[in-house]
């Protein structure tokens, strides 16, 4: 079978983590970047990197690529000149010294126990053992005087080295002496696994920049700080998916479309910094997506976007009622009003990727897939413009995988590349080789690749309670920024502010379906953007910033850092 008969298969893996720096871009609050650098942005280079035939989408939230460069410039200063790291768990590890006070000792315990229990703690005896000692002093908090600073090393090196990538794990020499001495690190050790850690994000960045050069990978991007644009543009479109949901008590967001526009250009910006050149394609933040959004994205040079099923769904629904062509998922749409190109995500297949196949062996999980794919190809035989879209998250997944996922993307991979009747591709080459025969959707049904709806970010009282919050918070901003108050610098400092403020990771967490240690660490630093934003604007931050308003008491799966669509 030519390859152009093949049913067309898109991998496509978001790279998204929020913006953990703490108001003025201080310390990191949370370590999640640098510790997805060092295991799943490296891995799954490698992947690539080690199959030739590989294909896939790569997207980049820019705040990611910021907070990459912000890492590898801080670890570099503090090898060379000896400045502090601006986060407190790597800074720990550096050293040489470690906290005296008991509290900021038992937090640093507290801290190096955040991983996957079987994949990651289980894994490693000594590390297991360790964690076992946290454990019991948390029963025994007095007793945390007990543990010497030779225990809290030892801690913070096993924390990081469980953290590696596999493909570090099998590769770097520094790695594997360290794995193999399995207690007693000294300052020199710590000081090698740190290079070791800068030496994979220094890497990351370029690897991918490669790979595209090469064709062999297609980089996409989201608007810049992660905001939810539908509803910048119309918080009413909550309730074209969702006709009864309770909204903020806020008419609009102020100046919205201005605001969406920013960031989509300032994402294309950054993007271009990192890569050398423009991306054709965006994954719209969570998905989600209006007719109003996917016309600015057209107008902004977009030649595809993406988001979920569900949305495709409502909008075929909605377009020409509940009668639906067979295999209506499983290829591309344009609107009426603009030329961009949609994708849809397979929610059924990229779930179980998410979801499923963790605990599965990895050649039954790909032979599963593959004869999903089989099924599909049959299905829609004879179509020239079949494609089947598994769009998921690229990093979290994996540490409920063993050996992060490493055994099931090297078969998912190869299995592909060699199947006879399916082809691994991108949305843009996929394009270029077919030009505009989409067919025509007549009408988008505002919504997300969660559910279908905007659920995730709105419609609870917490979530509606932090809209309102932001929305005080724009319109502040609008009326320092329409007077001559601010200089460039400062106005450039209090732009940058609000677009940190207006991700969507905020209202993400908020509500009860999270888990409370997770909702209290985004609620605060939430609050506190929010606070910085009036101080940089030389306003009075509203009383109601000092008060916690949003607490979690869920056990979502995977902790909540992923959505199932069931």
């Amino acid at each position: 079978m030519s390859v152009k008969s093949r049913l067309k298969v898109v991998l496509c893996w978001h790279m998204h983590q929020p913006d953990y720096r703490g108001a003025d871009h201080s310390d990191f609050q949370l370590p999640w970047v640098y510790l997805h650098g060092i295991k799943d942005y490296v891995d799954m280079v490698a992947h690539l990197e080690n199959n030739s035939d590989a294909r896939a989408v790569v997207n980049f939230a820019p705040v990611l690529l910021e907070q990459i460069d912000d890492y590898v410039q801080q670890i570099s200063d503090w090898l060379e000149k000896g400045l502090l790291i601006k986060d407190p768990l790597l800074a720990a590890l550096a050293g040489p010294g470690l906290p005296m006070d008991q509290a900021a000792r038992r937090d640093l315990i507290h801290a190096c126990r955040k991983a996957n229990e079987k994949q990651l703690i289980h894994r490693f005896r000594t590390f297991h053992r360790l964690v076992d000692i946290a454990g019991w002093i948390d029963g025994h908090r007095e007793n945390s005087m007990y543990l010497n600073d030779q225990y809290l090393v030892d801690l913070l090196v096993w924390y990081h080295l469980a953290w590696m990538g596999e493909h570090a794990r099998i590769n770097d020499l520094r790695v594997k002496s360290l794995e193999k001495k399995r207690h007693g690190y000294s300052c020199d050790d710590r000081r090698v696994l740190v290079q070791a850690i800068l030496d994979l994000l220094r890497g990351i960045i370029p690897r991918y920049r490669r790979l595209a050069q090469q064709g062999r990978v297609e980089l996409s991007v989201t608007p810049y700080a992660h905001p939810i644009v539908p509803l910048l543009l119309d918080i009413n479109s909550t309730r074209e998916a969702m006709p009864d949901a309770e909204l903020p008590n806020v008419e609009a967001y102020p100046s919205g479309e201005e605001r969406a526009r920013w960031h989509i250009r300032k994402g294309i910006e950054v993007f271009r910094k990192h890569f050398g050149f423009e991306p054709v394609g965006c994954w719209p933040s969570e998905g989600a997506v209006s007719e109003r959004t996917l016309e600015l994205l057209d107008e902004e040079g977009f030649r595809w976007a993406a988001t979920g099923q569900q949305v495709l769904h409502n909008s075929l629904v909605a377009s020409k009622g509940g009668d639906l062509e067979p295999n209506w998922l499983h290829k591309p749409y344009w609107s009426t009003d603009n030329g961009i190109n949609c994708f849809f995500r397979d929610d059924g297949l990229s779930d179980l990727i998410g979801f499923t196949y963790a605990d599965w062996h990895a050649d039954d999980a790909v032979g599963n897939l593959i004869q999903h794919l089989e099924n599909i190809a049959d299905a829609t035989e004879g179509k020239s413009d079949r494609i089947v879209s598994i769009i998921m998250d690229g990093e979290n997944a994996w540490e409920h995988y063993p050996r992060n996922g490493c055994f099931f993307l090297t078969a998912l991979y190869k299995a592909l590349a060699e199947h006879p009747r399916l082809a691994l591709t991108t949305f843009n080459n996929y394009l270029s080789k077919r030009g505009k025969q989409s067919d025509r959707l007549d009408k988008v049904v505002a919504g997300s690749w969660v559910y279908g709806t905007f659920s995730t970010w709105i419609g609870d009282p917490d979530k509606n309670r932090g809209w309102e919050m932001l929305v005080d918070a724009k319109r502040a901003f609008d009326r320092v920024m329409e007077s001559d108050r601010l200089n460039e610098k400062q106005r450039e400092q209090a732009e940058i502010q609000m677009a940190t403020c207006e991700g969507s990771d905020w209202f993400w967490w908020f509500g009860d379906y999270n888990p409370g240690d997770t909702v209290s660490d985004f609620e605060s630093l939430f609050r506190k953007q929010l606070t910085f934003l009036y101080e940089l604007l030389g306003e009075e931050p509203p009383e109601y910033l000092q008060h916690v308003f949003a607490k979690g008491s869920g056990d979502p799966s995977l902790g909540g850092v992923m959505r199932q669509n069931v």
